[in-house]
């Protein structure tokens, strides 16, 4: 019998090297696929596609696969990148690693791949799969901290089909150990953070190139000015760093971000109790159902607001037209734009965009 071949997403870092070196040792027959995502210079920032590439390359040439290079930058610029503009003139904090993943990494990618003649993709995310009779089923990781289910939320049961995630059962360290048994180049590479294929840069500046700034008052719900705010979109809600306001008079504790009024761009602020900030609900317009839409209308489960998050207790309600989540406790600074992703045990349900906090 003929060797399954796996088309495994290399980004050039330890993760998909080491998702590579996994499948060989396993038996397929691997073929590495580098995308590239974002033109432009790096004067502003650290895009390093160029000599991401360049470690894929070695990775490869070590683990003697084929490898190809392929651009997906107008894929993204349409499918992420306006999406992610859009928010942010929205007054949204949205996550733009959800959208590449939906729209790129297990679209354009996965197609791709197929025409390479791929029977599966493989991807370095830390999560697992389960495929029982045409019904896919998206799984933590073992290493808690590193899981990325969250990340992945967005998955039709189409995206699903195919896929292998060779992490799922190993801790970053071991990860590591791997590669550095391996010899592999990457072996002692940072982790990549910042926006998705974007990478880390000032992001004031970098939104800057694309939203014009329009700078407005900072002020207390009771009237007081208090200073002067750059942009309304450099905020989230609960925000304490970086509003440069200390030192005003007005009793103890830190200034936090209550509210962005975009139609008179005025950002507000509040300090001591934080009560305002707490939350007992939340709805969605929408939700991607894993591995399918549930049978009851309302159900108990788990939830998380934002990546680094304990997992929460929760309701959830399913309407007509909005998906309603009661929370057990009251939540912090639950914020537009962000995802709420629901779990059950190991299982990860799906999620969708929180439109507004319920209070």
């Amino acid at each position: 019998m003929s060797k399954k071949t796996v088309v495994v997403g290399m980004s050039g870092g330890v993760d998909s090297s080491v998702a590579a070196l996994l499948l060989k040792e396993q038996g397929y027959n691997v073929v590495g696929l580098f995308m590239k995502n974002w033109e432009g210079d790096d004067v502003d920032g650290c895009c390093t596609a160029d000599d991401d590439y360049a470690d894929v390359r070695r990775v490869c040439a070590k683990l003697d696969i084929p490898y190809y290079g392929v651009n997906f930058a107008k894929e993204y610029m349409d499918r992420v990148f306006s999406y992610f503009l859009e928010e942010y003139k929205r007054g949204r904090t949205p996550n733009p690693d959800v959208l590449c993943n939906r729209e790129i990494k297990f679209g354009p990618f996965k197609e791709y791949a197929m025409q390479l003649g791929a029977d599966y993709i493989a991807t370095g995310h830390y999560c697992g799969i389960r495929h029982e009779n045409d019904v896919h089923y998206l799984l933590k990781a073992k290493d808690r901290n590193k899981d990325q289910t969250y990340f992945l939320n967005q998955l039709s049961q189409s995206q699903l089909k195919d896929v292998l995630f060779p992490l799922q059962n190993l801790p970053k360290p071991e990860v590591r150990r791997i590669a550095e048994e391996n010899g592999l180049a990457t072996a002692e590479k940072k982790d990549s953070t910042g926006i998705c294929f974007i990478g880390e840069r000032n992001f004031r500046k970098f939104l800057m190139n694309y939203i014009p700034a329009k700078k407005g008052e900072i002020r207390t719900y009771d009237g007081r000015v208090l200073g002067e705010h750059c942009g309304l979109m450099y905020y989230t809600i609960g925000q304490r760093r970086g509003l440069d306001i200390g030192g005003q008079a007005g009793g103890a504790g830190r200034w936090f971000v209550i509210e962005k009024d975009l139609k008179n761009n005025i950002l507000y602020v509040a300090h001591g109790a934080e009560d305002r900030l707490y939350s007992k609900g939340l709805y969605m317009n929408s939700c991607n159902w894993i591995p399918s839409v549930p049978v009851q209308k309302e159900f108990k489960c788990k939830a998380k607001f934002r990546y680094r998050q304990e997992e929460q207790g929760v309701t959830v309600r399913i309407g007509d037209d909005r998906i309603y989540v009661d929370f057990d406790e009251k939540q912090r600074a639950i914020t537009e734009g962000q995802f709420c992703v629901f779990y059950d045990d190991e299982k990860c349900l799906g999620g969708g965009v929180i439109e507004k906090a319920i209070f």
